[in-house]
């Protein structure tokens, strides 16, 4: 049997036929390349095939078909199950439930979240992705776990993600303004920090122009969210790598927080896909001074004062807004304390000038000539910076304990009306019930003794610390029957 080579062509007819295939070489040369230098994790290395889904999901509009509402879902994480909640928490979580009763209300929490992220980004979940799962199951650093997760969630579910001390204002169902279609919307975020005239500020540069991250509402898979959760685990490999540790053990400060994670990381994200959907590279000047929402893309982008009224700059209002859509109490944003900015030991944080121009620049020059002063003249001003930070810490703590009291108070004052309320529908219906006197006279003082006994545990409870304790007396003796 004789095999004859096929023919190889020649000339032009050559040439013509490798253009044609040129652009499909090209794109196998560059999917082997993504192939090889995408790898977060080398022992979750991906198959080409996977690599080009994970660019595809990028390219791809969320489904119209499946999505033309918002799932009406209502989504907040905690580190405890709603029913061991203190008030605090408790009457801030109430507000959502109350004012759509319509959607489904759900708390993660630190004793179920590492389920739901198995559920639905493990085998047969929205997404299989192990690397998902081992770095969130590797995490210790709470705040960056509370911002992965949320990320998570919108992705595989979507709805409304708002902090745990964030209160709801008006009702999830008003906040598409009546001249745009919810079918046109996938995503629904505010803006937070308005303050572009220090953007070349070394410390406050890349916090000055973001979009709120505390509060947002989202349609499953869009790829907003897949944008950050990709985003996050690279960092954090970058992050572990450049430390030398794993990343159960990175440390990391308030900055990084928030460009790896935190609001920066996630306007980021939102203006990437921005640029993909209208292609074209938007700047911050199309959201600055914003005086009504606008849809960019599907992503809706409404005022300062829909998620962050009250904040003092950025050209936001009170919480008493027409516009005002949630209230951040910020009880729960204790995470600083654990990744500290930067502090002068003279002159102290910048951001505790809240924006305010004359403040920020005076903390600007008078840190860049600390340096020049003489050692007597630092040590007077770190101990004057001292002084004020005790005062301030005094202040605080009374501040504290005055609110603490007032709701031990209010505590105590509502489990009264609740027992005499008790008591009086349960003498009403023994009364209804029996025609004769329902008390025996005799045991009528041994009655009052325990009423006086129990008034005077409540006025204890409810008396400032500090004070002299008052001396129950002792109830009579009278023989009970």
């Amino acid at each position: 049997m004789h095999i004859s080579s096929p023919s190889i062509p020649r000339g032009g007819r050559f040439r013509k036929q490798f253009r044609r295939a040129l652009p499909v070489y090209f794109a196998c040369a560059l999917l082997l390349l993504l192939y090889t230098q995408i790898d977060h994790f080398e022992r979750f290395r991906q198959t080409p095939g996977e690599v080009l889904k994970r660019i595809l999901a990028y390219q791809q509009p969320v489904s119209r078909e499946n999505n033309t509402r918002f799932p009406r879902k209502i989504w907040q994480t905690w580190k405890m199950d709603p029913l061991d909640f203190e008030e605090r928490e408790s009457s801030r979580a109430r507000s959502w439930p109350q004012l759509n009763p319509g959607h489904r209300y759900e708390v993660l929490t630190d004793s179920n979240d590492m389920a739901y992220v198995e559920t639905h980004f493990g085998p047969g979940g929205v997404l299989d992705r192990p690397d998902i799962l081992e770095t969130y199951r590797t995490l210790n650093t709470t705040i960056i776990k509370a911002d992965l997760l949320r990320y998570l969630i919108m992705y595989a579910e979507g709805g409304v993600y708002a902090d745990i001390d964030v209160e709801n204002l008006r009702a999830v169902e008003t906040w598409i303004p009546p001249q745009f279609q919810e079918s046109d919307v996938d995503l629904i975020v505010s803006v937070e920090i308005d303050e572009p005239a220090f953007v070349n500020h070394t410390i406050l540069g890349q916090k000055s122009q973001s979009f709120c991250q505390w509060t947002f509402m989202a349609k499953p898979k869009h790829p907003v969210m897949l944008r950050l959760i990709d985003h996050v685990l690279h960092w954090l490999n970058e992050v572990a790598q450049k430390q030398a540790v794993p990343i159960s053990h990175i440390e990391l400060n308030f900055d990084e927080v928030i460009t790896g994670t935190g609001p920066s990381a996630f306007t980021g994200a939102i203006l990437a896909e921005m640029a993909v959907q209208t292609h074209r590279r938007l700047y911050w000047d199309t959201f600055h001074a914003l005086t009504a929402p606008v849809l960019v893309g599907n992503i809706l982008v409404l005022t300062v004062d829909a998620f962050a009224a009250g904040q003092g700059h950025s050209n936001s209002l009170t919480h008493d807004s027409p516009n005002a859509l949630v209230r951040h109490h910020y009880h729960a944003s204790l995470w600083p304390s654990r990744h500290p900015r930067f502090s002068h030991p003279a002159y102290g944080m910048v951001e505790e000038c809240n924006w305010e121009p004359v403040c920020v620049q005076n903390w600007t020059d008078n840190t860049a000539a600390f340096g020049s002063l003489s050692f007597d003249e630092k040590v007077r001003l770190i101990s004057e910076k001292e002084k004020i930070d005790a005062d301030r810490y005094s202040e605080e703590q009374a501040e504290d304990e005055r609110l603490a009291q007032e709701e031990k108070e209010r505590l105590a004052a509502e489990l009264k009306a609740q027992c005499e309320q008790a008591s009086y529908v349960h003498i009403e219906q023994l009364e209804a019930k029996a025609p004769s006197p329902v008390i025996d006279p005799q045991t009528l003082p041994n009655i009052q003794a325990a009423a006086a006994a129990i008034q005077a545990q409540l006025d204890l409870a409810t008396q400032p610390q500090g004070q002299p304790q008052t001396q129950l007396e002792a109830a009579p003796s009278t023989p009970q029957k």
